[in-house]
């Protein structure tokens, strides 16, 4: 099959929890056989890398700000793809699949999906018209394409609802982790293991470190760090409110983003992850640390308490008391992070196993393949 990625901002992921399960999707169904096409952004995926692990980088180019980004940069790659032949074209985040009805209607014989990977209409960084955009880039998303994927059970329940349609249930994926021993962090950070908690997440308010820091630094007597990884997106004025808040607090470190081995270094040699996301879809950070066997301190939100299924701690969401009490338990009981690490790990083993998620996506590709060959057939009958 021919298959189109749209949406994503490119790969190999740099940073961002759609272009890591584009990357992992597309590349997976390279290895499978499948011709597969990943529409970049030319700020975000280098303009002389034609190719990522079989898989085919179409550069376009998109006015780069915080409104305009994606949405120029699909609109520009829909329009491309209309002249080619495609057996499958499928759509990623509802602000990008406000124009899937462009492909749905002016080609017939193509399949159209779309995955809901988040409700963005309750990210802080978009004004009120923004988020009614988002909400007609939700609605089409469900009501228009030929099948939309939710990433995760609450998604699929709640969005079905709201806008009358089916969503299948796909989630993100992860792969397993090995852990790596401390070096490049110890080198930038002097970081040796085990002595810092960890958050990874783009520096964006509905991310709810703010809420992080200050439960943070009520506590008392605690020789654990906290690291802070990642970076703004169009989010300069928060990530400044971030550091004033953590001014003068030593045991407070913003690493900014951060890939491949070093990455992996803060992963493997955390002592605890946290995530305090006041919305989510499915956090692959979440999953990423579920994976490299660490313990979970998550807000108690749902598609949160879905991917941990009570196998972590949960705190109030926005509650800095009951984060910093949280915080506090854990870092006094290293006998439950250990075991609770080792659970998560498992989960993480079987349900986002990508190997799997990738064949149910590819059933459900072939399943609609067929359907437009069947069709078709029935079409040149009747003709």
């Amino acid at each position: 099959m021919k298959i189109y990625f749209i949406g994503q901002k490119g790969i190999p992921a740099i940073y961002g929890g759609v272009e890591r399960h584009v990357e992992e999707l597309a590349t997976r169904l390279a290895k499978e056989g499948h011709e597969v096409f990943v529409y970049c952004r030319n700020h975000y995926t280098p303009s002389d890398l034609k190719e990522y692990k079989g898989v085919k980088l179409i550069h376009l180019p998109s006015l780069k700000t915080k409104h305009l980004d994606a949405i120029t940069h699909t609109f520009l790659a829909t329009l491309d793809v209309l002249r080619r032949e495609a057996d499958i074209i499928h759509y990623h985040a509802i602000g990008p699949s406000a124009l899937l009805w462009i492909p749905k209607l002016f080609k017939r014989s193509t399949k159209i999906i779309s995955t809901f990977h988040s409700d963005d209409r309750k990210h802080k960084k978009w004004g009120a018209l923004a988020r009614k955009c988002l909400g007609l880039g939700a609605y089409i998303s469900v009501r228009w394409p030929d099948k939309t994927i939710a990433v995760s059970k609450y998604q699929s329940l709640v969005h079905g609802q709201e806008f009358g349609g089916e969503l299948e249930y796909i989630p993100n994926g992860v792969p397993t982790m090995e852990k790596v021993k401390p070096q490049l962090i110890t080198e930038k950070w002097g970081l040796t293991g085990n002595d810092y908690i960890l958050a990874v997440s783009r520096l964006i308010k509905h991310k709810g470190l703010h809420y992080l820091i200050r439960a943070y630094s009520i506590l008392k007597n605690v020789d654990k760090k906290l690291v802070i990884v990642g970076d703004a997106n169009y989010t300069d004025n928060y990530v400044q409110y971030l550091k004033n808040l953590a001014e003068g607090n030593q045991n407070i470190i913003f690493t900014g983003n951060q890939t491949g081995q070093a990455l992996a270094e803060l992963y493997s040699n955390s002592y605890l992850f946290v995530q305090p996301s006041e919305a989510e879809g499915l956090s692959i950070s979440l999953l990423e640390a579920m994976s490299y066997g660490k313990a979970v301190l998550c807000s108690d939100i749902e598609p949160n308490k879905e991917a941990v299924a009570g196998l972590a701690l949960t705190f109030r969401n926005k509650s800095i008391c009951d984060l910093s009490q949280k915080l506090r338990y854990l870092v006094d009981h290293q006998e439950i992070v250990g075991t609770m690490g080792l659970k998560l790990q498992e989960r993480a083993r079987i349900e986002y196993n990508w190997d799997n998620i990738v064949k149910r996506t590819l059933a459900l590709y072939e399943s609609l393949r067929s359907e437009a060959i069947a069709n078709k057939a029935i079409q040149t009958v009747e003709a």
